[in-house]
């Protein structure tokens, strides 16, 4: 089997070693790693206009290395191909490996924010998608480029999270060589006065969407079909187009 992954440059590690530990053909392209935060109407059609490129007649599905993302991949339309999905919320549902384990953790840590070793290396990537976006955590940055008024505000917009967090989770997957991005996320989470915790992931839904092992946990959106949302365990499911 020949797999084309469309995969978020948050996750290029953990979907790098899923690619090494599958047995077929697999090609690759990451997305910037900043994209899900541009919102759901920006990231759809990027993201469709990456598969709608593909040449379909050298592969046999393609693969997201996406969860649902604030409803960024919904409406995903599938092309000639099969189009194959994790049921996750976000890149934290992949990187803890299930969908349940995220939503017991969520249940019981409410008010936490997330690092993982792509959110740690790539800060600097996502901070500079952001600020090309208008968003800073530099207040005299904005207010000079924009005006006392709207500097002000994109400030408090790029700065909003930290009111509405209490502690900071490091997801470990295998991936790291070292503790040097845990440290960095433990020095994150004090300089902002949050509880720092580490979480044990595992790269088990990533190496299983590169090996073809769709049962339960993927979504497989035939072509003719589009992806939509649900508001259930199932997070996602495909849809005839109309």
């Amino acid at each position: 089997m020949r797999l084309m992954l469309i995969g978020c440059g948050l996750l290029l590690r953990e979907l790098s070693d899923a690619i090494t530990h599958s047995p077929h053909l697999v090609d690759a392209k990451f997305m910037p790693a900043g994209l899900h935060d541009s919102g759901a109407k920006a990231m759809r059609p990027q993201l469709q206009q990456e598969i709608d490129s593909v040449d379909t007649s050298h592969y046999d599905a393609i693969v997201l290395g996406y969860g649902l993302c604030g409803m960024g991949i919904a409406g995903l339309k599938a092309p000639a191909i099969p189009l194959v999905v994790p049921r996750a919320h976000d890149c934290i549902t992949l990187l803890m490996g299930s969908r349940f384990k995220y939503a017991e953790y969520f249940g019981a840590n409410p008010g936490v924010y997330f690092r993982s070793i792509g959110w740690v290396e790539r800060g600097a990537e996502l901070h500079d998608q952001l600020v090309g976006g208008g968003l800073s955590e530099d207040r005299d940055a904005l207010i000079a480029k924009y005006g006392e008024e709207r500097g002000q505000f994109l400030y408090e917009e790029a700065t909003r999270y930290h009111r509405s967090y209490r502690g900071l989770t490091y997801i470990r997957t295998g991936s790291e060589l070292d503790d040097q991005f845990a440290a960095q996320a433990q020095s994150e989470a004090a300089g902002k006065g949050w509880a720092y915790e580490e979480f044990a992931g595992s790269l088990t839904l990533f190496r299983r969407l590169l090996a073809g092992d769709w049962q339960s946990d993927f979504v497989i959106v035939p072509p003719g079909h589009l992806l939509a949302g649900t508001h259930d365990d199932d997070i996602m499911r495909p849809e005839p187009t109309q």
